[in-house]
């Protein structure tokens, strides 16, 4: 199966190139690019603003998980707002690669979205798309999804390397040349990455990834690239009958809600971009009927479970060895950073002794192996903004040096 075009090469004898021209660095003058917000205001926190002219957006995210809801709203408050402005290129092209015009009406329907300035166009050629996008010159185009355009110049089928890539490319080219946004929407592996080959990643200015559990409401918008803005940056939706909405208290947003507070939980907060969120960490350790007692880690990985239950049997003298162990992020959320350590430790300890931590104590920072507590990432921070939040007992680097005084302090004022 081919999936390369043949090129005559140009640099034969009597058909040399040109050198290529060279520029100063100090040459270069500087000009930021001006943003466009969506209007979807979630989006643009992650986006960093907005939109930019020629700007590629790579969207990935579960099956079922929201990327269609989300990309309709987002087409509905940026054609509204560009019609606002009286701008004359209003039109937003939607290709609909996967779904049928009717499908995406009645989404449109039950989202209220009249379709105002929104074209659809149910092709899967990229030529074909292309040519239609050259004539229409629309404000915002939106491909729906990457992985269902075709090119007839490569014998692959959707979805393949090659196709994904040549695809991939003549869009990305389109859009800079024509100064067009375009939103590329991607599948995911089973493992969570995006499929098709890395150069798609590099291909693009932003990769966003659309993540939650998806029997639950939370949705999170995170930037892993950003050419035109920082990264990092985490956007937080709900979903609700009439589509996806902004969370107002993004703080609490994944804390048990009807205040109901047990052994086993204690409270964290993470830094995701410019937002903190407060997390509670659950955790159960209970008598293991099996020769292999199990570990099982939801939110982190399962390697560092396994660091922590190591710890605590050093240091705290726990028999986990013999005991089922299971770690919980509530919420859907994952977290890589080591600052949510001590909590985690905490939270285990709490089930095994069956203690009670304080829901006004919050713990923060990396457990290093000799059981000494190590400050996160901008703990100052963290705890300037716990304190907002009203928790009474913070413990962090700056008040706690080990795991074993973090336990002392819970068993003066545990329950």
């Amino acid at each position: 199966m081919v999936e390369t075009q043949k090129i005559e090469p140009a640099n034969r004898k009597g058909n040399r190139r040109p050198a290529a021209a060279t520029i100063g660095l100090d040459k270069i003058s500087l000009q930021e690019k001006e943003k466009t917000p969506t209007g979807f205001e979630e989006l643009d926190r992650v986006l960093g603003g907005g939109l930019v002219a020629g700007g590629v957006v790579l969207l990935a995210g579960e099956p079922g998980i929201g990327k269609s809801t989300l990309l309709l709203q987002m087409a509905a408050c940026y054609s509204q707002r560009r019609q606002s402005v009286k701008n004359p290129r209003q039109v937003v092209f939607y290709v609909c690669g996967e779904e049928s015009p009717s499908q995406i009406k009645l989404r449109a329907n039950r989202l209220g979205f009249l379709g105002q300035n929104l074209m659809l166009l149910p092709e899967t050629d990229v030529d074909a798309v292309i040519q239609s996008l050259e004539k229409e010159k629309p404000a915002l185009v939106i491909v729906d999804s990457i992985q269902t355009m075709t090119t007839t110049c490569l014998a692959g089928s959707a979805g393949s390397v090659g196709q994904v890539r040549e695809c991939a490319g003549r869009l990305i080219s389109w859009a800079k040349g024509s100064q067009t946004p375009l939103f590329l929407v991607g599948h995911v592996t089973k493992e969570g990455a995006i499929a098709g080959p890395k150069i798609l990643e590099h291909a693009v200015d932003t990769v966003i990834y659309f993540e939650g559990e998806p029997y639950g409401q939370i949705r999170l918008l995170r930037d892993t690239k950003n050419r035109f803005g920082p990264t990092g940056e985490v956007g937080i939706l709900k979903m609700e009958e009439k589509g996806l909405a902004p969370v107002k208290e993004a703080a609490a947003a994944f804390l048990t809600p009807n205040g109901v507070y047990a052994s086993g939980a204690a409270r964290t907060m993470v830094l995701e971009g410019s937002r903190p969120l407060v997390l509670e960490i659950q955790a159960i350790v209970t008598p293991s009927y099996s020769p292999s007692p199990r570990r099982l880690a939801q939110g982190i990985s399962w390697e560092r479970l396994e660091l922590m239950a190591a710890i605590l049997q050093k240091h705290l003298r726990l028999p986990l060895y013999k005991e089922d162990v299971i770690l919980n992020v509530a919420g859907g959320i994952r977290v890589e950073e080591p600052g949510i350590d001590l909590a985690c430790c905490l939270a285990l300890w709490s089930s095994y002794k069956n203690k009670v931590i304080s829901p006004q104590t919050i713990a923060f920072g990396e457990v290093g192996l000799l059981g000494e507590v190590r400050p996160g990432r901008e703990e100052e921070r963290r705890i300037k903004e716990a304190k907002r939040l009203g928790y009474q007992e913070i413990l962090s680097s700056g008040n706690i040096h080990s795991l074993t005084e973090a336990i002392g302090f819970l068993n003066q004022n545990g329950r």
